[in-house]
This record gives structure tokens, sequence and C-alpha cells, in this order.
């Protein structure tokens, strides 16, 4: 899984980062082309709905190579939330790469209308489909009918406002669905973290043993060999943090994993700061024009650290359940294996 995922995203993804023209922003519609040809686009999905029946320690590798090749394709949005939310609703899932939303819409269900904007819709201009969550009702809408006014993150990926005024399919769901979508995104931008992570501070280690200064190069400063180490680290951790966030989803369903995903995104977006802090200290003057690597991987760092919860706001939903387990229930809380 982990080689082929690396061959698919890398050969394609990486062709981006020499052209001036694109300056890797946008949908890359070859890379999705690849994705969904090799069953990685709707991993976790059961196969009667298009997917690959994959768990989520699978979606882990996928998600990371993604990560680390600043992929600009929908996964999480297709395959973690918005097919997962189609499926759930038993609504027929249309091809091609899907996106998730909420909002308060004015819906005429009698007519199947519904009218309104959502904001920052990630990837809502490349989507084949536009899920909604709105309450109890999931609505699918087809792009052809909104009007879709283009923004961005700081990554430059697409986090679009549309405008909604036209018809819709929509179905009833249950009230955990809504907080197994907060978590099932929690997961999905930590595990796309640890990739980013992970490619920063190779990077990083790449550029310190080839840049020399006063005769040597730079990493074998102490100084720098320090910095590294913290942002070997910072990485370990939340690598191992988001893993088990990925078996504990597995093993237990992705509710019963709320702990563990608050600690893969409480620790993921943590680390997301300190090593891209790191890596820009390191490279020095390099690393923030267009065509080079690095910033495409912090931006994504800085962006996706505060996407589905902050740090702090997945820090206090740790710390409420922790207290929630009592005096006898902590420490097999906090040594628990998975």
């Amino acid at each position: 899984m982990s080689g082929m995922a690396d061959d698919a995203l890398g050969e394609l993804a990486d062709e981006v980062f020499g052209s001036r023209d694109t300056g890797g922003v946008g949908f890359d519609a070859d890379l999705w082309a690849t994705l969904e040809q090799t069953g990685l686009a709707r991993l976790t999905l059961p196969g009667d709905v298009g997917g690959s029946d994959g768990a989520f320690a699978d979606a882990a590798v996928v998600l990371a190579a993604a990560g680390a090749h600043a992929a600009r394709v929908p996964l999480v949005e297709t395959d973690l939330l918005a097919g997962w939310v189609l499926q759930a609703a038993q609504i027929e899932l249309p091809d091609g790469p899907l996106t998730l939303a909420s909002g308060d819409l004015d819906i005429a269900r009698t007519v199947r209308r519904a009218a309104g904007e959502l904001h920052r819709v990630p990837w809502a201009r490349a989507a084949a489909g536009i899920a909604v969550l709105a309450g109890d009702q999931v609505l699918l809408i087809d792009p052809a009918d909104v009007t879709v006014v283009e923004g961005a993150n700081l990554a430059e990926e697409p986090r679009d406002t549309v405008l909604v005024d036209g018809p819709v399919i929509a179905s009833s769901v249950e009230e955990h669905v809504g907080t197994q979508v907060r978590l099932r995104a929690a997961l999905g931008r930590s595990l796309l973290l640890v990739g980013a992570l992970r490619a920063a501070l190779a990077a990083s280690v790449r550029y310190a043993g080839e840049r020399v200064q006063f005769g040597r190069p730079i990493g074998r400063f102490q100084a720098v060999q320090q910095s590294l180490a913290l942002a070997a680290a910072e990485v370990a951790a939340a690598s191992a943090a988001a893993e088990a966030a990925a078996r504990a989803a597995d093993a237990d369903g992705v509710l019963t994993a709320e702990l563990p995903i608050a600690m893969a995104k409480a620790r993921t977006s943590e680390a997301a700061g300190a090593v891209a802090r790191i890596a820009h200290q390191v490279h020095g003057a390099i690393g923030f024009t267009q065509e080079h690597k690095l910033h495409h991987l912090t931006r994504r760092l800085w962006s996706w650290r505060d996407e589905a919860g902050s740090e702090l706001t997945w820090s206090q939903v740790l710390g409420v359940g922790l207290l929630a387990q009592g005096g006898d229930g902590l420490w097999p809380a906090l040594t628990r294996v998975v």
C-alpha cells in the first residue's frame, strides 16, 4: 500500500513544483484520475458504492503520502467525509471528486429545493457533487445548479463560497452522523499533517547535508543538529498519535475513538508550527519561492493545523474526556495500547 501510494502521488504530484504556470495550486485532474484507477480515491468506502473496502490504517498510509507530496486532490473530502455521509444517507454517490459542507440552508422539503450560502467549502469548484449536512438532513447538490465564488486557504487550496438556489436530493440521518463527520475530518487532517511533517523534516535534513558554510555542511553544526533533533521528535510524536488514532477507529469505531482522534489532531497541529519554523530556519533564505517545494509543505502545515479544529479545540476535548474517566480510569486511558 505504501509503495503504490507513493508511486501514484509522488510521480504526478511532484511534477507541478517545477512549473511556474501552475505554481502548485488548483485541482490536479491527472492525479485524481490515477487515484481513481488505482482504487485509492475511495479507499475506505464499501465496494458496492465504488470503494475499495479499506481500513483507516490503509487511509493513514495514503493520506500521509498525499500530505508529503502536497497533492492537490480532495482525498479526505471524497473518501472520509462526503462519500461516507452520502452512503449513510443512502444517496447514490456521483462519480468523480466529492466534497462536504455544513450550514443552515432554507430547505423546501416538499419540492426538494434549497437556498442559501455555504462558506469555505473545500474543493467545491472541482467537485462532481457537493454533500451538505444540515441538521438531520443530508443534501446532495449538483455543482451545475449552484454558483461558486472561488476562495482559498493559506496553502492556496480551494475553499470556496457556494451560492445555493436550486434542486437537491435530500435524506434524513441519525444525530450521531454529525459527530462522526467532525471526528473523521479531524482524523483526516491529522494524517495529512503527518505526511507534510515528514516531508518537511526530510527536506531539512537533506539540505543541511548539502549546504556548506565555513567549509563544512551546516548539518555538522551543533545548533542545527539540535533543531533537527527537535523537529524529528515532533514528527515522531505526531506520527505515533495519528497512526494510533487510525488503529483505534478501526478497532472500536470512530465514535468510540474520540479521545485518540482528539490526541492526534492536537499533537499534529502542535507539531506543525514547530516543524515549519525549524524547516525554514534551516533552509535560510530559500524555500519561500513558488517553485520550491518547502513552502508548499509549510503553508499546508499552517493551514491544516487549524482546519477541522485547532490544537486548543482538541486539547480541550481531550482534557474533558480524560477527566471524565475519573481517578481510576485516568492511568489506563493514558497507557492504553492500540
